[in-house]
């Protein structure tokens, strides 16, 4: 099988409504990406997830820098591919974001052509186990411009729908807000059901030290983000003083930022997202890395769990996955949860196929 053809592409799916957390207020969700076609006719399919900003510098690293490379290539030989892209005319001006998102989004399509060719989803390709149950839990109910009414009716709706977790944004000028919207989820859903909170790298060292404190009587699954992503020290010393347990991995692009994170103990939960780092080939290497700490994998889901699911289903470190459903309408065969646990997806592939009038519908290039 050989590569004949590269195309990026964009698409700009519209949230409706927008929503904001500390730091974005995205009225879209961005899908640059690629379809890579081959001699034998499968088409793979890949992308990474944005705030619908910067997606042409991706698009254009894929057209310009990694097409003319892939065109001729094997595609079941990945890790070669994925060498000579990492290392290759690129490797000087970046390391990490647009270039490593545009080479997730390529990496992607090819695991998608390998398992299209081998008849199998991705998660069976990988080796995983059918009878894997994915919890899910929710994170769509929890917006930083939501009321606190509309925060409570929305995360309880979810309750009763079967998600077993929830998760919601603190981030606000007043920190003595967020406390009193997180203690108003906990008293409406109640002490059995799994509570995270993501800070989205809005606190300094201090205020995670002290509102940190402040919010473990609410029995935190975990605190997300709470500092800068690159400093892994500072999430280190949280990580010694406080009760509830870190997750970060976000904005964490490559295994090296990874292996000293986990190396540091700064990290407790492992959030690899396979759009961030250099697709599939390297978050795998993520993975096995954090299982050799047993520590868990829990995704933050760039590509709305489509390709997540999957990865998940195959990995015995991966506990548990992220469920936001603002694109899922787009895709052959849509990232479905039902009774709080992910439906593993049947047909071949990662499950990244969009659909033909969708994928018109939303481009932009």
């Amino acid at each position: 099988m050989k590569i004949v053809k590269v195309e990026s592409f964009i698409l700009h799916v519209p949230l409706n409504p927008p929503i904001t957390d500390a730091i974005n207020s995205p009225t879209h969700w961005g899908l640059p990406g690629v379809r890579i076609y081959t001699d034998e006719g499968i088409v793979g399919y890949g992308y990474t997830g944005t705030c619908a900003n910067g997606d042409q510098m991706i698009a254009d690293t894929i057209d310009h820098y990694y097409a003319p490379v892939l065109l001729g290539k094997d595609p079941f030989m990945v890790k070669g591919i994925w060498d000579e892209l990492r290392f290759g005319k690129m490797h000087w001006i970046g390391r990490a974001g647009i270039t490593h998102m545009a080479l997730a989004a390529v990496d992607i399509a090819l695991w998608d052509i390998m398992s299209k060719a081998s008849g199998k989803p991705l998660w069976q390709y990988l080796g995983g186990h059918k009878d894997k149950q994915i919890k899910a839990y929710n994170t769509n109910g929890g917006w930083l411009n939501w009321s606190q009414e509309r925060l409570l009716q929305d995360i309880s709706s979810y309750v009763e729908e079967g998600f077993t977790g929830v998760k919601m944004k603190v981030g606000k000028p007043n920190h003595r807000e967020d406390y009193e919207r997180v203690k108003a989820v906990r008293d409406v859903i109640g002490k059995d059901i799994i509570l995270m909170i993501d800070v989205n790298q809005q606190w300094n060292i201090n205020t995670a030290m002290t509102w940190g404190k402040k919010l473990e009587e609410f029995d935190l699954f975990w605190l997300e983000e709470p500092l800068n992503p690159d400093d892994i020290m500072g999430h280190k010393k949280l990580a010694d003083a406080l009760n509830v347990p870190i997750a970060l991995g976000e904005h964490v692009y490559n295994k090296y930022a990874f292996r000293d994170y986990i190396h540091a103990g700064a990290v407790e939960y492992v959030q690899v997202d396979c759009t961030r780092v250099g697709g599939i080939t390297e978050w795998l290497q993520v993975a096995g890395l954090a299982a050799s700490y047993d520590l868990p994998i829990v995704p933050h889901v760039g590509d709305m769990g489509q390709i997540h699911q999957h990865l998940v289903a195959s990995t015995s470190n991966a506990i548990m996955l992220e469920y936001i459903p603002w694109i899922r309408e787009i895709f052959v065969e849509p990232a479905t949860v039902r009774d709080g646990h992910y439906i593993l997806p049947q047909m071949p592939g990662a499950s990244t196929e969009v659909i033909p009038q969708y994928f018109e519908k939303y481009r932009v290039k």
